[in-house]
């Protein structure tokens, strides 16, 4: 990919590294209106499909709202109610934990870890932070009749379905699939399909499932990230916007008036990506005060703060 220079690493006075990667923003149609580097190459979302396996659900049957709704868009941190709320999911379908594929993990929060680890605890799928989409996606597949023994083979109706879902709200067909940390199908799309589906997501009308999941998804902004995290963070500050980060350094982002941002961080690190968020969403006339503090991470030295990861001035102008 033509990645370009999203994130500059300052250290003092000194640039001590870059963050290479591609961002775009599009407005309420769908079509570009600002981009960095090559947005119409694909990349695995990661993560950031989870609301768009959700809408999935919901179109195949699910009824789920609220935060259940949330936590199954989450890469939920594995606190108390994070678990319990994936347990809760599970036996409203009849089921038990034992039903859960996906990989054994400890929390993904580190306070939460650090609980768990403390409490003498082990990995366990529950644990994982994506326990809570695939308590969902057992639980469609209990309201359809379908197996419950192979729900991640990418043939299965629940992925086929899951396939055509995030086709429609992109706005193109998917480019590759492959396999998830978790053990799900990935479906690999454009950065500008990415972008296209969360606008569509944030501004669809009431009443419609697109709008459950994004008003879900913004009412319980905990469920769907955790404590300290910046996504949760984001759609706390902001009514009516939804926001998704993922692994290897992509997040996305709905604003409720239809436009859409996705980015991938090239190198796959996460510390970049909210910074350039915050900068795109200013540069589209989002007010971010109240969110200020994810426009920079700060460069420790000896414990303290002596530089900043900062948008690149490409970004930032």
């Amino acid at each position: 990919m033509g990645h370009e220079v999203l994130a500059e690493v300052w250290r003092g006075d000194f640039l001590e590294s870059v963050h290479h990667g591609t961002v775009v923003a599009t407005d309420p149609s769908g079509s570009p209106v600002l981009s960095v580097g090559r947005p119409g190459d694909v990349a695995f979302p990661r993560s950031s499909n989870k609301p768009l396996q959700a809408l999935a659900m919901l179109r195949s049957g699910l009824d789920l709202d609220g935060e259940l709704l949330a936590l199954a868009c989450a890469s939920h941190s594995g606190e108390d109610f994070h678990v319990s709320g994936a347990l809760r999911i599970l036996a409203s379908a009849g089921l038990t934990e034992d039903a859960l594929q996906c990989t054994p993990d400890l929390p993904l929060g580190e306070a939460a870890r650090a609980q768990h680890l403390a409490a003498g605890l082990t990995a366990a799928p529950k644990y994982m932070n994506c326990s809570g989409k695939h308590a969902a996606m057992l639980a469609t597949c209990v309201t359809n009749g379908w197996s419950t023994s192979d729900y991640l083979d990418p043939t299965h109706p629940l992925q086929v379905a899951t396939r055509e879902t995030i086709e429609d709200v992109a706005g193109e067909p998917v480019a590759q699939v492959g396999v998830d940390g978790c053990g799900a199908p990935i479906f690999a799309i454009s950065l500008t399909g990415l972008a296209r589906a969360f606008g569509r997501l944030a501004s669809a009308p009431g009443g419609t499932l697109e709008h459950r999941v994004a008003a879900a998804m913004n009412a319980h902004p905990q469920w769907v990230g955790g404590t300290g995290r910046d996504v949760t963070a984001l759609m706390d500050a902001l009514p009516g916007v939804i926001a998704k980060d993922g692994a290897e350094g992509v997040y996305a982002v709905g604003l409720p008036t239809g436009e859409g941002v996705a980015l991938k961080i090239a190198d796959g690190s996460s510390r970049a990506r909210a910074v350039v968020v915050i900068a795109v969403l200013k540069r589209l006339g989002v007010d971010v005060s109240d969110v200020e503090g994810l426009a920079t991470v700060p460069v420790l030295g000896h414990g303290r703060a002596v530089g900043a990861v900062k948008p690149s001035l490409a970004l930032a102008s």
